[in-house]
């Protein structure tokens, strides 16, 4: 999951971050991705776990350039003949347990991207209208409003994805709810020569990425140094995002007892520590990791 385009996590903003860090003592969460496999149960089924405070419901692999939008729910349902409008049901059960269920967009496969500020506007105002909180005629999830976007970006070269950032969270002021920005960037840190201030939430990937991610060998130097300069960016809350299963990544995988003997001492001293991302329900439902962990997160 690599962050291409314009929106840079940088150091030297003045505009105020899009959610204050949280002081280090306070206790981490755990975000999840859901939608990409049909074996990973229901939406209010990971819900119901109670272990997660974010959802990621992905993904929206087409978007932009004139393109008929596509959302992409694996095995779950075909939005090509409504069949995912009962998701909405579970949007609003994991609301109702304070969960915050967001829409990713981009993933690993797809087709999306942006021609213009122009263009960003009209995708912006297409997410606003089909997932958010304005209105259409055919909101592929019901009518249920979601939280906010999640950035997923691993293809093309757009450069209008600050322009789609801004356009979202213009209609902040518009709800009668904020609309909360998420990105997923890989850990090698990028320019810090300018920064949008833009997102509420950021999970870095430390994963399949060597010089930036744990292991039993390298040991946590490199994720310690990669972790500094993203907990120095102007933004909300920063996770750390693993694999959930070691099948669910290249390499970066991180075994629990490592998690809390080696890492998490690290990463938790950070103001601006918000907790952990893993990579995707299905793993975790497979290895049982968020349950392992998360009185320790």
């Amino acid at each position: 999951m690599e962050f291409h385009g314009d929106v840079e996590f940088g150091r030297n903003s003045n505009r105020r971050p899009g959610n204050p860090g949280f002081p280090a003592s306070a206790p981490g969460d755990i975000a999840i991705y859901w939608g990409q496999n049909g074996n990973e149960g229901t939406l209010a089924e990971t819900c119901a776990t109670g272990n997660y405070k974010f959802v990621n419901v992905a993904f929206l692999t087409t978007f932009g350039k004139g393109q008929t939008p596509v959302l992409n729910l694996a095995g779950h349902c075909n939005p090509a003949t409504n069949g995912c409008t009962g998701v909405g049901a579970d949007i609003k059960s994991c609301q109702s347990r304070g969960i915050k269920v967001l829409l990713s967009i981009g993933g690993g496969v797809g087709s999306y991207g942006m021609s213009s500020p122009a263009d960003a506007r009209q995708v912006a105002a297409y997410l606003w209208n089909n997932y958010l909180g304005g209105a259409s005629s055919s909101r592929p999830l019901g009518d249920a409003v979601l939280d906010g976007i999640d950035f997923d970006i691993e293809v093309g070269g757009s450069l209008y994805w600050e322009d789609l950032a801004r356009s979202l969270k213009s209609y902040s002021r518009r709800g009668r709810r904020p609309v909360y920005l998420a990105a997923a960037p890989q850990c090698p840190f990028p320019d810090a020569s300018r920064g949008t201030g833009l997102f509420d939430y950021v999970w870095v990937q430390f994963y399949n990425n060597p010089p930036c991610q744990y292991s039993a060998s390298a040991g946590v130097g490199g994720l310690a140094r990669a972790w500094a300069q993203w907990a120095s960016i102007r933004a909300g809350r920063v996770f750390l995002g693993l694999p959930a299963a070691p099948q669910a990544a290249g390499s970066g995988f991180v075994p629990t007892s490592d998690l809390v003997s080696q890492v998490l001492p690290v990463v938790r001293n950070s103001t601006k520590y918000g907790g952990i991302m893993l990579w995707s329900r299905f793993y975790d439902g497979l290895t049982g990791y968020s349950d392992a962990v998360k009185s320790q997160v």
